[in-house]
C-alpha cells in the first residue's frame, strides 16, 4: 500500500540546473531550462547523451537496433490495483485467455477461475481495506517482535494522520471562505492577492490559501482533494481497527486452502479506482506513436490484468494467488507495483516467487516510496528473507528516478538500498493511461517498476531464448553508472554515491541492454550443407 498511496502526487515542474557527472569517463550534462510538454511526456525513453535527460534510451533502441528484427509476444502480468481493458490506448494489446469462451459461465480450461478472459480479480467487489499493521493488532496480542513493531507504528501513523485531518480541515476551511468571496469554486493566485478585506478571518483564509497555491500551483484544488482523501481513507479504512474490507469477498486471507474466489471483472467494480494499475499497464504497452497519450515501452506484448491491490494493503494471499495465477497463463514478465511493511504470511509468497524462477518468469517490483534504507527496514514482498542472501534470482528491486540529473537525480521519496535495491529507473512525472479514455502524470517507485518490467518485456519479446535470470543480470549490468554524489531522501544533508544506493549503482538503459542482450543470445546452429 505505501506504494499506492504515496507515489501518485503531482510535483511543481522545477527548472533543472547545470550539472556534469563523470560516469565511466564520459561527462554527462543536464538540460537547462524546462522540459518541454513533449519531452516531459516521454522523458523516461529520452537518450542521456542526446538528450541529456536520464531516460533509458528507449526511442534509440527503436530508431537504431529493433529495424529487421523480429520479435514475439510477450505476455506481462500487471498484479495492481485493476486494469481499464477498455481504454483506447490498452485494448489493443490486453491479453485474452484463448482457453475460455467468453460470458458461458463455464471453466473451460478448468483452472478454477470461471470466464477468466482478460486475467482475474481476487479482490472480487471489495476496495478499501486495512494497512496489515491494524489487521495484525486485531488479533490477540502474542507478545511477538512484531506485535510490538506494528504497534508502535501504528500509534504513530495514526497521530500524524489525526494531525493531518485537522490540517487539512483547516485548509478546507479556508478555501472554501476565499470561494464563498469571490463566488467562483476555482481562482488563481492574483485573485487572491487582489483581495482587500477589514474581516481578520477572511484575512487568514487569504493568508493560508496564497501560501498552498505557492507552494502547490494551479492545480492546487486536485492537490487538496488528494490530499484529503488520503488522510481520511487512513482513518476511515487503513487505520480503522472496525473496519473489515474482507466482508464483502467472503474469503478467509489467513486459509489457503480455498483458492478460487474472486470474478472475471478485472478492473474491479468502479473503473476509476483501477487509475494505478491501468497507468502501470500503460507505461508498460500503451500503443507507441498513435497520437493518444504517451507511448509505452515494449510493442509487441499483450497486458494480463491480475486485480489485487485495494485501497490498503494487499493480503498476502492475493499475492502468491496472483502470481502463480500470471505464470500458469504463460505470462514471462510480472509488475508488482505495491508493497508494505508487514507480512504475515510471506513464506505464501516467497514460495509463489520461487514458483515463478522455477517456470522461468521474471518479477520487477518498486522499491518503496517511504525515502528508508531496505537494507535496515522491511518492504514486502522481497527475494531475501534475511536482508541480505537472495533465495530466488528472478526478482529485480526498483529505485525512482527524477528527470533532473545530477545531484537531485534520485527521486526524493525513493527507498534505496545497496543489498535490496536493484537499479533505477524514472519514476517522477511519467505520463500514462488512467481510466476511462484519461491520460495524467503520475509518480513513485510504482512507475519505475514498469518502466523496467517494459524493458524486460522488450528483451524478452527480441530475444525470447534468453532466461529471466539472464535478462536480470542484462538489466543490472547494462546501466548508465552515475560516479557522483546524491542528494538521498530529499534531503539536501544526506548527499551520498549514487553507487551506495543500488547492487548495480546503475539507471536502467533499454539501448544498451538489448545491446548485451545481442552478445549473450545463443545464435542459431547452421545447418550442414552436404556436398
Amino acid at each position: 500500500m505505501n506504494v499506492i498511496k504515496t507515489a501518485c502526487y503531482s510535483m511543481l515542474l522545477s527548472l533543472t540546473v547545470s550539472f556534469s557527472i563523470q560516469a565511466q569517463g564520459t561527462s554527462y550534462s543536464a538540460k537547462k531550462g524546462k522540459l518541454s510538454d513533449d519531452q516531459l511526456k516521454r522523458w523516461s525513453h529520452l537518450d542521456l547523451s542526446k538528450d541529456s535527460i536520464p531516460g533509458m534510451s528507449v526511442d534509440r533502441v527503436y530508431a537504431e537496433l529493433t529495424k529487421g528484427k523480429k520479435s514475439k509476444k510477450v505476455i506481462v502480468g500487471v498484479v495492481d490495483s485493476g486494469v481499464d481493458i477498455d481504454h483506447e490506448d490498452l485494448k489493443n494489446v490486453i491479453w485474452t485467455n484463448k482457453k475460455e469462451i467468453a460470458g458461458n459461465g463455464i471453466d473451460d480450461d478448468k483452472n478454477g477461475y470461471i470466464d477468466d478472459i482478460h486475467g482475474w480479480n481476487f479482490l472480487g467487489d471489495s476496495g478499501d481495506e486495512n494497512l496489515e499493521m491494524t489487521r495484525i493488532l486485531k488479533k490477540a496480542d502474542d507478545g511477538s517482535a512484531e506485535y510490538k513493531a506494528a504497534k508502535e507504528e501504528y500509534e504513530k501513523m495514526y497521530q500524524e494522520n489525526l494531525q493531518g485531518k485537522q490540517q487539512v480541515d483547516f485548509i478546507f476551511k479556508a478555501n472554501q471562505a476565499i470561494k464563498d468571496y469571490l463566488k467562483k469554486d476555482n481562482y488563481t493566485l492574483e485573485e487572491v492577492k487582489a483581495i482587500e478585506t477589514t474581516d481578520a478571518s477572511l484575512n487568514r483564509s487569504k493568508q493560508v490559501m496564497m501560501s498552498i497555491i505557492g507552494q502547490a500551483g494551479p492545480e492546487f484544488n486536485e492537490n487538496l482533494n488528494e490530499y484529503k482523501n488520503q488522510v481520511y481513507d487512513m482513518l476511515n479504512y487503513n487505520l480503522n481497527k472496525e473496519f473489515d474490507g474482507r466482508k464483502v469477498l467472503g474469503d478467509n486471507a489467513d486459509d489457503m486452502t480455498n483458492i478460487h474466489y474472486g470474478n472475471n471483472t478485472v478492473y474491479g467494480p468502479d473503473k476509476k479506482d483501477a487509475l494505478h494499475g491501468t497507468h502501470v499497464a500503460g507505461i508498460i504497452a500503451q500503443s507507441r506513436h498513435n497520437n493518444l497519450g504517451g507511448d509505452g515501452i515494449a510493442d509487441n506484448v499483450e497486458i494480463m490484468a491480475v486485480r489485487a491491490v485495494p485501497n490498503g494493503d494487499e493480503y498476502d494471499k492475493d499475492i502468491a494467488l496472483s502470481i502463480r495465477y500470471a505464470v500458469d497463463n504463460g505470462a514471462k514478465v510480472i509488475n508488482g507495483s505495491f508493497g508494505k511493511s508487514f507480512s504475515p504470511h510471506k513464506q505464501w509468497v516467497y514460495d509463489a516467487i520461487k514458483y515463478a524462477e522455477k517456470k522461468d518468469v521474471l518479477i520487477v517490483h518498486a522499491a518503496g516510496n517511504d525515502a528508508k534504507d531496505i537494507d535496515v527496514e522491511s518492504n514486502f514482498p522481497n527475494d531475501s528473507d534475511d536482508k541480505k542472501t537472495e533465495f530466488a534470482g528472478n526478482v529485480i528491486t526498483v529505485g525512482a528516478l527524477g528527470y533532473e540529473y545530477g545531484e537531485k537525480v534520485v527521486a526524493p521519496f525513493s527507498n534505496y538500498g545497496k543489498l535490496n535495491v536493484d537499479v533505477y529507473a524514472p519514476g517522477m512525472e511519467i505520463f500514462a493511461t488512467t481510466p476511462n479514455n484519461t491520460y495524467k502524470y503520475e509518480q513513485g517507485t510504482s512507475m519505475a517498476s514498469p518502466n523496467v518490467a517494459g524493458v524486460a518485456a522488450l528483451i524478452r519479446s527480441y530475444f525470447p531464448n534468453l532466461t529471466a535470470k539472464q535478462v536480470k543480470y542484462i538489466l543490472l549490468n547494462s546501466g548508465t553508472p552515475v560516479e557522483g554524489k546524491v542528494v538521498v531522501g530529499g534531503d539536501p544533508k544526506d548527499v551520498r554515491a549514487f553507487a551506495d544506493l543500488s547492487t548495480s549503482g546503475k539507471m536502467v538503459n533499454a539501448y544498451n541492454a538489448f545491446k548485451m542482450a545481442e552478445k549473450m543470445s545463443p545464435k542459431p546452429k547452421r545447418k550442414k550443407v552436404r556436398g
